[in-house]
């Protein structure tokens, strides 16, 4: 009996004395993971993969961690279904595609489509999201849009941008250790004030990726926008052919107001022959970076 007393501390003890060890272990291999950590934000299940499935791809092939988040479930966003359903099958859709992007997260937060406000729990789940991914880099829409569910998505990230940082405020999950560097995606619109492309990415060899991802969004890019847009009787009935009828619809060429941003990045030479790109405008909010802080959070700039 005394010596199976004997074993049993010395194995207690031997247990204490590892622990720390395979702590210290554990946080060599995170110290060592020097990837860059961006979180995207959009109102629906499909905003992000629209606004930002090229450059995310791009973060992706590079070994960064990418996340997106979906503010609302898209229960609202068809002709035909509509509730808890069609919410099942948009989040099913939102895994898919981020399996093409090869991004790591497809969060959908399960508030209802076509109904979301800026309150205060929902600026709550977003300010958990961004400390959850500890992010370094948030993109977000601006808050002037047609769609009051993109504007207030807009609202929640500016109200969520100081907030990720003090210790009392969601308490229950860890504050970012340096607040990110929070950004939007690139619109049309013009009032208050247009967008300003301060980043031009180029998306030329992540261009079918993300048409691949939105080919996943079949509620959406097949079904819901074609009948809202009033060319559904377009939409081709084969896989392959929706797919590159896609292409055709959903473009992202150049635009006049990024090349100024794409030579900048770029130089002259490569921004000339880039056909596809993405756009982002650095926000007044969080962090105000450099441009060498730009170069180092997005590193594909000029490759």
């Amino acid at each position: 009996m005394k010596l199976l007393q004997m074993m049993n501390k010395i194995i207690r003890i031997s247990a204490m004395m590892l622990l720390p060890l395979l702590l210290i272990v554990a946080q060599g291999v995170n110290a060592q993971d020097k990837g860059l950590r961006i979180i995207m934000i959009g109102a629906h299940p499909d905003d992000c993969d629209i606004k930002s499935g090229g450059t995310a791809a791009l973060f992706a092939s590079m070994g960064h961690h990418v996340k997106f988040v979906s503010v609302t479930n898209g229960d609202a966003g068809h002709h035909e279904q509509g509730g808890g359903m069609l919410a099942k099958r948009r989040t099913a859709e939102t895994q898919e595609s981020a399996r093409r992007l090869g991004i790591e997260k497809y969060v959908v937060l399960d508030n209802h489509d076509g109904e979301l406000v800026p309150s205060l729990a929902i600026r709550l789940q977003i300010i958990r999201e961004i400390r959850k991914w500890q992010a370094d880099v948030v993109i977000a829409p601006r808050p002037n849009d047609y769609h009051p569910d993109h504007r207030y998505t807009g609202v929640l990230v500016q109200d969520a941008a100081y907030m990720v940082a003090v210790p009392n405020i969601a308490p229950d999950v860890e504050p970012v250790k340096t607040n990110p560097v929070f950004l939007y995606f690139s619109d049309r619109f013009q009032q208050p004030n247009p967008f300003r492309p301060d980043i031009v990415v180029d998306i030329d060899k992540t261009f079918d990726k993300k048409m691949y991802a939105l080919d996943a969004q079949v509620s959406q890019f097949y079904e819901w926008l074609p009948w809202i847009g009033g060319y559904a009787d377009e939409v081709p009935e084969g896989s392959k052919e929706r797919l590159e009828w896609l292409k055709t619809v959903r473009t992202w060429t150049v635009q006049d107001n990024m090349r100024a941003s794409l030579e900048k990045w770029y130089g002259a030479a490569h921004a000339k022959n880039v056909k596809y790109a993405e756009a982002f405008q650095v926000c007044e909010y969080g962090k105000q970076p450099t441009d060498e802080d730009l170069k180092r959070l997005f590193p594909m700039l000029g490759k």
